[in-house]
């Protein structure tokens, strides 16, 4: 019964970060023409001002657990490297676009999975991967087009979040708190920013400010979801349901942004949407069987 409860939980945090992340894409997109390292800046900013309240208010302490540095380092450097792709292809991508190539960082989870912490999967979840990175390619659309390149940073950025991810939840193993988890990250991210904040800041007006703090609480509200609910089940039980996030990023992206997504893109994001809801059903069907 206490599988299935935290399961449940994974689920529901699961759904809550991809909402949290979709509102993020929004108010990136809508703080228009600023350098993506300054967007991570505010964004990680907020972040950090959230999660020391949360170990304040827990009485945890900032010190990470004995031996669990360099896993923080991995995970602080793979997540910045996957929001600076991230946040580069919502500047140049449709927000759906953007946001289902992000979406990749399950399947990557489940590579990285086997790397970190040698939870093997079968030949069935690793031809969905194969597929699923097949079906990438009609949303990336490989050839000389000016879309090109942002949506290979875009998968770039799926496969650091993939990296990052496994992190949390082999430093969930060794009892790191999430918010310390998301504290380093956070402070982390934000620090590697300051040179190129130094270097290249772009004056901002009061409108571009209130979205990087927008994107700063819901991105907030994203990684404690991402995070607990990577704490509580493995990516291969929950990552079906990441995938609400691109329905959240196309009704923002169409109602604020009036994007529409081609028809190459929308098959893309069906294939992979559906080889994640095959995974999860194959998954649950081991578990039965296994009872």
């Amino acid at each position: 019964m206490s599988v299935l409860s935290k399961k449940s939980k994974a689920i529901g945090f699961i759904i809550m970060s991809a909402f949290g992340f979709a509102m993020m894409a929004a108010f990136v997109r809508l703080a228009g023409d600023l350098p993506f390292t300054q967007k991570t800046f505010f964004r990680n900013l907020v972040a950090v001002a959230v999660a020391a309240v949360v170990l304040c208010r827990e009485k945890v302490g900032f010190k990470w657990e004995k031996g669990n540095l360099p896993l923080l380092i991995i995970r602080a450097t793979c997540g910045t490297l996957g929001i600076f792709c991230n946040y580069y292809a919502i500047d140049h991508l449709v927000l759906a676009d953007a946001n289902i190539l992000n979406k990749m960082s399950p399947f990557f989870a489940i590579i990285f999975s086997l790397i970190l912490l040698k939870e093997r999967a079968s030949v069935f979840q690793y031809a969905a991967v194969l597929a699923a990175f097949g079906s990438s390619m009609l949303i990336i659309k490989p050839g000389f087009s000016s879309a090109t390149f942002p949506a290979i940073i875009g998968l770039l950025g799926g496969m650091g979040a993939g990296a990052a991810y496994t992190c949390v939840r082999a430093l969930s193993r060794k009892g790191e708190k999430s918010a310390r988890i998301v504290f380093f990250f956070s402070m982390f991210s934000t620090l590697v920013c300051v040179p190129s904040m130094i270097m290249d800041y772009h004056p901002m007006t009061w409108g571009q400010f209130f979205c990087l703090i927008g994107a700063g609480a819901s991105a907030a509200l994203g990684q404690f979801g991402v995070t607990l609910a990577y704490a509580n089940a493995p990516a291969k039980e929950i990552s079906v349901f990441d995938y609400t996030q691109v329905i959240f990023s196309a009704v923002l992206g169409f109602f604020l942004f009036g994007q529409l997504p081609d028809g190459w893109s929308v098959l893309g994001y069906l294939l992979i949407c559906g080889i994640s809801v095959a995974v999860f059903f194959y998954n649950r069907n081991l578990e039965r069987k296994g009872q």
